[in-house]
């Protein structure tokens, strides 16, 4: 089956890839709903970057995995305690399986390469819309009370772009 059109619901740091998706190909993109992150490059970002919560999207250099090493659980439930409404709700035993899971060889590498991609993607965003405009169908970006609220609402450039507070 090929589907043609479709509404396109991201969140996080899929927004980021529903970003490229719906820039690169908007005849097949209906509608488009980003919640709760920025897209490098695009709206403030700069701004963004800025906040002291979001260190870790800086967070580089040659030494960060063994900064890190032995210590994926203070490293992680940095991001539980300070970016839960709840940090309880996520249990110990989710915090220690996913500790232990982070803690293999290569799965923080690969987590911090996600946060190091960050710097080009905003290249290649600002460049697509340079060369793309604004996107053309309805976007809602939401943002949760205890994430990035209603700056979800300045994030993403549409014509037709809205925020409701939830």
């Amino acid at each position: 089956m090929k589907i043609e059109r479709a509404d396109l619901v991201a969140h996080d740091i899929g927004n980021m890839v529903g970003y490229a998706f719906a820039v690169q190909n908007p005849q097949r993109v209906t509608r488009f709903v980003l919640i709760d992150a920025p897209v490098p490059g695009i709206g403030p970002w700069e701004e963004v970057l800025k906040n002291p919560l979001l260190w870790h999207f800086r967070f580089g250099g040659p030494d960060m995995e063994r900064l890190v090493a032995g210590r994926e659980r203070i490293y992680l439930d940095r991001f539980w305690n300070e970016f839960s409404a709840n940090p309880a709700r996520f249990t110990e035993g989710s915090r220690a399986h996913y500790a232990k899971l982070y803690a293999q060889p290569g799965a923080m590498r690969a987590g911090f390469a996600q946060f190091a991609a960050f710097d080009q993607d905003a290249i290649d965003n600002k460049a697509s819309l340079a060369a793309n405009g604004k996107l053309s169908m309805p976007v809602l970006a939401i943002g949760g009370e205890k994430s990035f609220g209603p700056m979800m609402a300045t994030v993403m450039p549409s014509p037709r772009a809205t925020s409701p507070r939830v």
